[in-house]
């Protein structure tokens, strides 16, 4: 889908604040409310937005801890990778999980309550499961950056 400098701009702005009022994206963009609703829907319907999501604070729902864990996969293991990816998709504690070129095969972000609920997790997810060969764990200290947002700075117009 081609984007126009009106939908950048919408995009640029939902990025920000995804509760950005009809009414402010038209005053920002310069567009009427009826326009910019046929731009939200375009975008929605194309999947440009892809999801509309609150970011929750770790700590008000008792995940104060993060952790950064590049996985191995016993690769002699028949059909690992999509085994793997489906258990990924299906636990809570697993935010993002990226499939990577390098040492690892996957580098996963995880959230847990504390160092026994995360050491519950590793024995269940890992430790526990014959297809993975290797698993590397590094605990976050502090969150300097925490976002999804894209630069719309280099798409073509």
């Amino acid at each position: 889908m081609k984007l126009s400098k009106q939908d950048l701009k919408i995009l640029e702005l939902l990025q920000i604040d995804v509760k950005t009022s009809v009414e402010r994206l038209s005053e920002e963009v310069g567009l009427s409310a009826a326009s910019i609703q046929r731009h939200l829907k375009r975008l929605r319907d194309n999947k440009v937005i892809a999801q509309e999501v609150a970011i929750i604070s770790p700590d008000s729902v008792n995940q104060s801890m993060t952790f950064i864990i590049s996985v191995q996969l016993n690769r002699s293991y028949n059909d690992c990778f999509n085994y793997f990816k489906n258990k990924v998709k299906n636990n809570n504690n697993i935010q993002q999980c990226y499939y990577i070129t390098g040492e690892a095969d996957f580098v996963l972000v995880v959230t847990a309550k504390d160092m026994e609920n995360f050491e519950e997790f590793t024995q269940l997810f890992f430790f526990s499961d014959i297809a993975v060969l290797h698993f590397k764990t590094s605990v976050v200290m502090g969150r300097t950056k925490v976002s999804l947002a894209l630069p719309l700075n280099c798409v073509d117009i």
